[in-house]
């Protein structure tokens, strides 16, 4: 998956709130949905989305699906946010590099 995958699974608030739900460690589908407001089904349905998009991963458990958040996945988005943090100091250093020239003359 791509980190382009990630964004795009993550554009829904429901989806960040499972991930928030994550956070703590893995969970079945019952205890993620539980308090959500949105039903079982359709919590089950944004699972499957993260999961497809490389976010979460999905271990079974009995007769039930544990949920977790896949490293793999995150770091990719990661990656990409860092390029991005990069980019911006980078620019940020070299107006201050063009300020501090102009100021020198």
């Amino acid at each position: 998956m791509t980190y382009e995958d990630a964004i795009t699974a993550l554009a829904d608030p429901t989806r960040r709130v499972i991930i928030d739900r994550l956070r703590a460690g893995p969970l079945p589908v019952g205890a993620i949905a539980d308090g959500m407001g949105v039903s079982r089904p359709a919590v089950s349905q944004h699972l499957r989305v993260l999961s497809d998009a490389g976010l979460l991963t999905v271990t079974p458990s009995g007769n039930r699906r544990l949920y977790a958040i896949a490293p793999d996945g995150v770091d990719e988005l990661r990656r990409y946010l860092d390029t991005l943090w990069d980019d911006a100091l980078a620019a940020f250093a070299r107006a201050a590099e063009e300020k501090a020239k102009g100021n020198t003359k």
